[in-house]
């Protein structure tokens, strides 16, 4: 399996910390090759008071991270598979063993490094701000994909559906396709037969990957961990809120809640842009405006910004 390097992805994962969240990006960044911090702006007088935000992008990959209060826990619903790839990377082996080491400090194994009939270097780790890591030694033959690919797992009353949300996301994203599907096979309780083990997926030009697990969990899907969505325009912003929105009371500033209570933010492009470059007195009005709204509306922060 080769890696693909996309630089402008339009889903993004977005992180949740309490007060950590300039200390973790600085962390993986420090973790993962090709790796840096690129912007980084503070929020001012919200509900949860001044919040911290900082965008970085790990191994080509964009992520995006929030201080925001000890409002919700990152579990392992959302995971990130990294893809460590002996074509691309003549030293594949050995930076995934360094990559693990670090995760692996302070932090929980899910499953131990090691060899599996998937991989022959493979390890999950939960590293000590909550984060869960898949790190695998890829396949080089295969169509490419990108080093980082977050990964959705299907537990509890959700356990099962992971073909039917592919499905269901597939049918309205835009620059979409399918990847692989492999679905549990007989004998491999409690997974019902023809559930999907493993499966990938391109949403707005991102790879994402699911699965089921019919395990006994004691996690889901919250707002910790979500997938933000760049939009260019109003009607990007309004297709996306009209298919993906199922929880009313989960609306908030871009934030949304799809029916398998997966978080979503419809987001504006032209928001990152503002908050990266405005004057205080511009965040704060963009802020203000942005506070107030369900779902965005790109002309009211666009008048906001510029004070008209």
């Amino acid at each position: 399996m080769t890696h693909v390097h996309t630089s402008q992805r339009a889903v993004v994962p977005h992180l949740w910390f309490d007060k950590e969240a300039l200390e973790a990006a600085a962390f993986y960044c420090a973790t993962f090759p090709e790796s840096k911090v690129t912007t980084t702006a503070t929020l001012n007088d919200t509900p949860s008071g001044d919040n911290d935000l900082v965008s970085f992008s790990l191994w080509g990959v964009p992520f995006m991270a929030i201080s925001a209060g000890p409002y919700f826990k990152i579990n392992p619903s959302i995971s990130f598979i990294v893809n460590f790839d002996p074509s691309r990377e003549e030293n594949a082996g050995a930076l995934l063993e360094e990559a693990w080491s670090r995760l692996i400090e302070d932090g929980t194994i899910l499953m131990p490094l090691g060899e599996y009939p998937f991989s022959q270097q493979y390890g999950w780790v939960q590293d000590k701000y909550g984060v869960s890591w898949q790190l695998m030694l890829t396949d080089p033959d295969g169509e490419p994909r990108p080093t980082i690919v977050p990964n959705l797992m299907f537990t509890g009353e959700n356990a099962g559906k992971a073909e039917e949300a592919r499905a269901f996301y597939l049918s309205f994203f835009r620059n979409s396709r399918p990847g692989t599907l492999h679905p549990y096979g007989p004998g491999q309780d409690p997974n019902p037969q023809g559930t999907v083990m493993f499966s990938d997926f391109m949403l707005e030009s991102t790879w994402l990957s699911a699965m089921d697990s019919a395990l006994s969990h004691d996690f889901a899907f919250n707002e910790a961990v979500s997938l933000l969505i760049r939009c260019e325009t109003q009607e990007e912003i309004d297709h996306y809120w009209e298919h993906l929105s199922a929880v009313p009371e989960a609306e908030q500033c871009g934030w949304l809640k799809d029916r398998y209570g997966i978080s979503w933010q419809v987001s504006a492009a032209s928001l990152e842009n503002y908050m990266a470059t405005g004057t205080p007195e511009q965040r704060a009005r963009v802020t203000e405006a942005f506070m107030k709204m369900k779902k965005f509306n790109l002309a009211e922060l666009d008048r906001a910004f510029h004070g008209s």
